[in-house]
């Protein structure tokens, strides 16, 4: 079992850059798939980024790449979500989901943080 602690959301203004981290509990962090997902008010959960356990395979939305970069340190237990030139749209609460291998379906992530507010103005 993981347990996963989100942290690194705030306000910051349109263009600007935050850096999110999610802290992992237990010796077996590293062999977990994690993904990073988002969820405006009114709006589905939406998958947002997806690394391997060993960093050699990612997925990322269309609507984040090239303007968001995920990576993982496995000596840290630590996911991180690099997000650059944030846009108001990006505004949402930041999930990081665990499972076996990456995946962009939320349904199939077993383990969730409970998430950390991202507030981009314009």
């Amino acid at each position: 079992q993981v347990q996963l602690v989100e942290s690194g959301g705030g306000l910051v203004q349109a263009g600007g850059s935050l850096r999110l981290s999610c802290a992992g509990s237990g010796r077996t962090f590293s062999n977990y798939a994690m993904g990073w997902f988002r969820q405006a008010p009114g709006k589905e959960r939406e998958f947002v980024a997806a690394i391997s356990w060993s960093g050699d395979t990612i997925y990322y939305a269309d609507s984040v790449r090239g303007r968001f970069t995920i990576s993982r340190d496995n000596a840290k237990n630590t996911v991180y979500l690099q997000m650059n030139s944030l846009k108001p749209e990006d505004t949402a609460v930041y999930c990081c989901a665990a499972r076996n291998d990456p995946s962009r379906v939320v349904i199939l992530y077993k383990y969730w943080g409970q998430g950390t507010q991202v507030t981009v103005s314009s």
